[in-house]
């Protein structure tokens, strides 16, 4: 009955809804409508009211997205038989329409989302699962993979209930024996490096024949040689703190249907639009706003799904689909939609507990979001979600949010050339005058800024999300097209690991984006040029000009994310505070205290000088370790030294030589998951719309004359030149 009424009172809603958005009104009326709208968002947005306030400016939002798709249909399209305007006119449209839809999936998705759970522990009667942690790798360095397999071996939970695993891909039979002598010896080399340091800090090492199926096949294979209770995934470059296992075992004794507790992932470099950009110390990652938000909306709707990385598995559900997915080369999310449709459970845990390394370079960058792309469109044609069976309404809704979005490179690159059809073409595709074009789109456009604002604000500033599809879209509108063309045809490929940028240059995918800037020119010129020839169409050239104006902003700045900065480190220090004692010239200990950690090194203040060590000098440290260690003795290369009054400040370098010393460098950097929480909220700020859209405009202004002066600098973006900076 109660069912039956929530169907009966959604349906007079939207009957309700549909007569308010087809309501005949003049342009003035829309206006004044839309403005008080606006201003009651914008009324509580400033006074951050939530609850039913904040379903209320979605409300208000709605009507007016609503009431602009309403126009767009019935009132703007080019009529179908002058088909040069009407086919352009039809595509934009539908781009539209799919931005519009895609909204409101993003608001069904986090309209409210899951609490962050609190720490569970296990319960004094619980029964202590055991589990097999798999880290699978390819071609990641020897350092890399060390301090992974140390931070794993480190974690808190009974030493005989857990086993740590090395999949090795890279030290296959068929590599060890390939009819190239220069691979086989390179695949023996790494066989044996990491055999031996798999004994130094009791891991297993497991690698197989070949490496069939990718990621998916070497996860399979270690599910066929281990027997734990629940499978933890770790990439290469994801080390965990020492409470993952405690924070989220615990889930699977009070759940006999789940088959997944996914946490965030949490990098410690910045990716390339952060590094070039600099913004990666005082805004929000991109992943955040997934994590942060949207991962928490999916759990909701018992729809987050797994990542890859930084999971833990059930076995038992893992053996009804025989193991991890391998159809799409995403086996993360295909693996979750197929157990999701037979009634298992997931969980999403809101708190970071690995710390990880994203692509430093822009090329690499693409590739790891042109795999996630192609992937999630093999999905779709292979598994479309919305007639999965098995899946319940909230989960289909959820996992097309979650794939279609991957369509963005398509409107997006329709938006960036539909100014050209008039400019250049002199095409009709968007029949309006100037009145209405400003009416309608101009409050659509506000409109959807304080929606994602008031969803997405404390992870993701204003206009980021349009920049990062930009300079996605370039080069992976073509990768889905392939996918289409073929579905079958996408193959694997392993993300670039602990990459450095050693010299200032353009990158090498850098050419599409100065042409595109280019084009983007011409068209201004173009605007300026037709406002004068034809001057009794001077408002509707005008507002074309004003879209123009905004690809090119979006453009210029992707100039300055394409234009590769010097950095030497693959990571940045984090502040930390542990005392600690350094080995002095003389051989003594002196006390001093550690202030910031990197994967590559660290920083020591000594309160009386720098104890006689300058640059070069070898030294050593040792502190008390939050995980039982033989030895707490750690050999450093002292790379800097810094007066600070009476004291010192010295950089050193890691000098690490046996497995135990990565485990006292993992102690450092990956043992304690509360500091890169607190990095985390402390970037997560909401600097609202008109701030945000300033600042932006700003970067946007000064990075477009950055990309600029690097091509002046480096020539050619094919040359890829390089210098010092």
């Amino acid at each position: 009955m109660t069912k039956a009424l929530t169907i009966l009172i959604w349906l007079a809603v939207s009957v309700v809804m549909f007569a308010i958005i087809s309501l005949p009104v003049s342009l003035q009326v829309h206006l004044v409508t839309a403005a008080v709208l606006i201003l009651a968002m914008a009324v509580i947005k400033i006074l951050k009211l939530d609850g039913n306030w904040r379903l209320l400016l979605l409300t208000f939002g709605t009507v007016i997205v609503l009431r602009y798709a309403f126009w767009r249909t019935t009132s703007t399209l080019p009529p179908l038989d002058q088909w040069g305007d009407f086919i352009p006119g039809v595509i934009l449209y539908l781009a539209e329409m799919y931005c519009i839809m895609m909204l409101f999936l993003s608001v069904f998705v986090v309209i409210k989302p899951m609490p962050s759970r609190p720490s569970m522990k296990l319960a004094k009667d619980d029964a202590v699962p055991t589990v097999d942690v798999f880290v699978p790798t390819y071609n990641e360095d020897y350092d890399l993979l060390a301090g992974t397999l140390a931070a794993a071996k480190a974690m808190d939970y009974p030493s005989d209930r857990f086993t740590v695993w090395l999949l090795d891909d890279g030290g296959t039979d068929a590599k060890r024996n390939n009819a190239d002598p220069d691979v086989a010896a390179a695949a023996h080399e790494r066989y044996e490096l990491l055999r031996r340091l798999c004994e130094e800090l009791d891991c297993r090492y497991l690698t197989r024949a070949e490496n069939d199926h990718a990621k998916a096949g070497n996860l399979n294979n270690g599910l066929a040689h281990s027997s734990g209770d629940l499978i933890a995934v770790f990439d290469a470059d994801h080390a965990p703190a020492r409470d993952f296992l405690q924070e989220t075992v615990p889930y699977f004794a009070r759940d006999d249907r789940l088959f997944l507790v996914q946490t965030p992932h949490f990098f410690l470099n910045p990716d390339p639009l952060e590094r070039n950009l600099r913004t990666f110390e005082v805004m929000p990652s991109e992943n955040e706003m997934f994590y942060g938000v949207i991962q928490r909306g999916l759990d909701r709707w018992n729809a987050s799904f797994f990542c890859g990385s930084a999971a833990l598995l059930s076995r038992e559900a893992l053996e009804v689909t025989g193991g991890f997915a391998g159809r799409s080369i995403t086996e993360d999310c295909e693996t979750a939609l197929e157990l999701h449709s037979r009634g298992w459970n997931s969980i999403y845990v809101d708190k970071p507990l690995i710390a990880g390394l994203q692509p430093a370079t822009f090329s690499s960058f693409i590739g790891q979001r042109t795999r996630w792309a192609q992937g999630m469109m093999q999905i779709m044609l292979f598994s479309f979600p919305l007639f999965k069976r098995g899946l319940k309404i909230p989960q289909r809704l959820s996992y097309m949010s979650s794939i279609l979005f991957w369509l963005f490179p398509l409107p997006r690159m329709i938006f960036l050339f539909a100014p050209f059809c008039y400019l250049f073409f002199d095409l009709q595709i968007f029949t309006a005058s100037g009145e209405e074009f400003a009416a309608y789109t101009l409050t659509y456009v506000l409109v959807n800024l304080v929606m994602q604002n008031s969803l997405f604000g404390r992870w993701r500033w204003p206009w980021i999300s349009e920049l990062y599809e930009y300079i996605q879209s370039v080069h992976l509108l073509g990768a889905l097209l392939s996918v289409v063309r073929n579905p079958t045809k996408p193959t694997f490929k392993v993300t670039a690991k602990d990459e450095s940028v050693d010299k200032s240059r353009l990158s090498e995918l850098s050419r599409p984006f100065y042409l595109i800037f280019l084009l983007l020119i011409i068209a201004l010129g173009m605007t300026i040029y037709k406002i004068g020839a034809e001057p009794y169409r001077a408002e509707v050239t005008m507002v074309v000009g004003g879209w123009n104006i905004l690809n090119l902003i979006l453009a210029g700045c992707a100039l300055g994310v394409v234009s590769e900065r010097r950095e030497f480190r693959t990571g940045r220090r984090i502040e930390v505070e542990r005392r600690c004692e350094m080995r002095d010239a003389d051989g003594n200990w002196v006390k001093g205290t550690i202030i910031n950690v990197s994967s590559g090194g660290l920083a020591v203040r000594l309160p009386n000088g720098s104890a006689g060590l300058g640059r070069g000098a070898p030294s050593a440290i040792r502190f008390n370790t939050l995980t039982p260690v033989d030895s707490n003795e750690l050999k450093l290369f002292v790379r800097s030294t810094i007066s600070e009054g009476k004291g010192a400040i010295l950089g050193a370098r890691y000098m690490p030589e046996r497995g135990q010393d990565y485990r006292l460098i993992a102690d450092l950097l990956y043992a304690n998951s509360s500091t890169w929480q607190l990095r985390q909220r402390s970037r997560q700020i909401n600097i609202g719309v008109v701030r945000g859209t300033l600042q932006f405009l700003a970067m946007a202004l000064y990075q477009t004359g950055r990309g600029l002066g690097y091509l002046l600098r480096f020539g050619s973006p094919s040359s890829s030149g390089a210098a010092n900076d």
